[in-house]
């Protein structure tokens, strides 16, 4: 009974889950959009300066600094773009801005390894196609009443001694210059710099004035992209984990990690605006990001905008706005930055900047799918694949909670054997619900059975069930990690082996529990479809989801078996 409630709980939150998904996708209405004008530029008390902008946007006015161009507003200029390889990305800078517009991570590629095709592209972080556009912007922005065309904004053309840049065998680190000067005497160099091995892109920008008059402004640096084109088909949709991915901005305050999906950034009360320190702003994929992050000591202000909120694309905005800089002339003063480009490998990133390893969210279960990432971790490390690293954690998890679930199978076993009891006591007191329930309860008292003894172990592994969850669906080892038949375990099963095992586990449990006695007709039948149900379910699932489930079946389903035949044991002996 208690493992029939078991299932029920966990078929009915599942069902529930991805029909709440399902109609969120498809029919959930827009948020209401409040279009702003732009408003005129003029130095705050604070030594900030205000928004100025006149493309429409959700932004809130004191968000932007004058001088930062609208997104798709730029000169007439000629910019070339630039390409730079390292061991581990292959970027394309556009010298309009030094806009970073194209970004392929080459240790990932974006499909799986087979024999048909060993060599599979990069996986593309950054680009600039229209259906998938996500580019990484920077600047500088005047306080003073200069258009915006005249600033060393993310739309000023640059200059660059090469159009070509790669880090060679044996070198550790790669500097890309890039130059602006206006008639004035201003110059800016932007300096992009690389490591090894590394996805860390260090941005430096050196203010020299040249000129007559001292030069006030901000650094700014953005990261702008569109939603992700929707899935194909709805099985496409459920299956393919990338695409049930929710999209998101995201930063961190220094003491505290937020996010905010595209679906509300036209939400008034959700949208970001505000200044604090040790931060960071980044637009998150599944399995990868882009994050621009300020020197630790500073105070930046940070918001995120609509741009084009009302056209069939828009493009989703965040950004960090640095502290007021002041130059004077010919006095020189360098703003500096950091750009992640790269994986959420868990583990590695805090050592980056405080707070990123939380862009892998298991939400309120950190504490328990952390400890559990780690331990699957290192069993990867000793068998060499994670499919077999996810069966030892099943054999672990199953090995530290055995007492737990053997006290709930025994109470299982013994309340199916008092069920011809209790069938006659239905017999006997009929309707009369309040006799049936304290006869019950005086059988159960009599044979010493607690009917709760098997829900204690449920509730106890409730949080780790829950929490290994997470630590599957999202971690990025299991991203084209093949196991036997199996390409891919972060995709589904394509054979659609382990929902059938997990479906004659079910039914091996169905056995072992029969329905118990004056159940109700319609809870007995949803009990005989549930196998059904989990197979179509677990069809959508990733495969190591599905491994761990089926493995975890089994097993529990051999410990039943070995519970109930060791009571049936003991009850023959005792007859005797």
């Amino acid at each position: 009974m208690n493992q029939t409630r078991t299932f029920l709980m966990f078929a009915l939150l599942a069902v529930a889950y991805f029909l709440f998904m399902a109609w969120e996708k498809d029919y959930a209405p827009p948020a209401p959009v409040a279009a702003v004008a732009g408003a005129t530029s003029s130095a705050q008390a604070d030594g900030s300066v205000p928004i100025a902008t006149t493309e429409a946007s959700t932004a809130t006015p004191g968000a932007t600094p004058a001088g930062i161009p609208p997104t798709g507003t730029a000169s007439q200029t000629t910019s070339q773009l630039i390409t730079i390889s390292t061991d581990v990305l292959n970027l394309t800078v556009d010298t309009r801005g030094g806009s970073v517009v194209h970004a392929d991570l080459l240790d990932y590629p974006s499909l799986p390894k087979t024999s048909k095709q060993p060599n599979p592209p990069p996986t593309t972080l950054l680009d600039t196609s229209e259906a998938t556009y996500f580019v990484a912007q920077n600047g500088l922005v005047s306080s003073s009443d200069t258009a915006p065309a005249d600033q060393p904004n993310h739309q000023a053309v640059f200059q660059s001694a090469k159009t070509s840049y790669t880090l060679a065998d044996g070198q550790n680190e790669l500097n890309v210059d890039l130059t602006w000067q206006d008639a004035a005497g201003l110059k800016v160099t932007k300096t992009y710099s690389f490591k090894r091995g590394s996805y860390v892109i260090e941005l430096n920008q050196r203010i020299d004035n040249g000129g007559s008059q001292p030069w006030t402004g901000n650094a700014y640096q953005q990261l702008l992209r569109v939603a992700p084109p929707k899935a194909g088909s709805w099985f496409e949709n459920y299956s393919n984990p990338e695409a049930s991915f929710v999209p998101a901005a995201a930063w961190y305050t220094g003491e505290k990690f937020e996010k905010l999906a595209f679906k509300n950034f036209s939400d008034a009360s959700d949208r970001l605006d505000g200044q604090f320190k040790g931060g960071w702003a980044a637009m998150l994929k599944l399995y990868f990001f882009a994050a621009w992050i300020p020197p630790a000591g500073e105070t930046d202000r940070y918001v995120t905008e609509t741009i084009n909120p009302d056209s069939a694309q828009p493009h989703y905005l965040i950004r960090a706005i640095g502290p007021a800089l002041s130059v004077a002339p010919g006095q020189n003063l360098s703003s500096a930055a950091r750009l992640y480009l790269g994986p959420t490998r868990q583990g590695t990133l805090d050592q980056v900047a405080p707070g990123l390893d939380l862009t892998i969210d298991y939400g309120m279960l950190k504490l328990i799918a952390v400890p559990m990432h780690w331990v699957l971790s290192q069993f990867d490390l000793i068998a060499h694949n994670w499919g077999v690293a996810i069966i030892l954690l099943v054999l672990l998890i199953k090995g530290l909670t055995w007492h737990l679930t053997a006290v709930q199978y025994r109470s299982s076993a013994r309340m199916r054997k008092l069920q011809p009891r209790i069938a006659q006591l239905k017999e006997r007191y009929g309707d009369d619900k309040v006799k049936m329930q304290q006869a019950t309860m005086e059988l159960y008292k009599k044979e010493k059975i607690n009917p709760m003894g098997g829900c204690l172990p449920v509730l106890i592994t409730m949080p780790v069930f829950y929490g290994l969850f997470y630590v599957l669906k999202y971690s990025l080892e299991l991203r084209h990690a093949p196991f036997l038949w199996i390409p891919d375990l972060s995709a589904h099963d394509p054979l659609y082996i382990l929902p059938l095992i997990y479906a004659a586990v079910m039914l091996g449990t169905q056995w072992l529990n029969p329905a118990a006695a004056g159940m109700d007709p319609a809870q007995a039948k949803m009990m005989k479809i549930m196998p059904l149900l989990f197979t179509v379910l677990f069809a959508f699932f990733p495969a190591g989801l599905c491994l761990y489930y089926a493995v975890n079946g089994l097993v529990g389903l051999g410990q039943q078996w070995w519970v109930t035949h060791h009571i049936d044991r003991e009850e023959t002996t005792k007859a005797a």
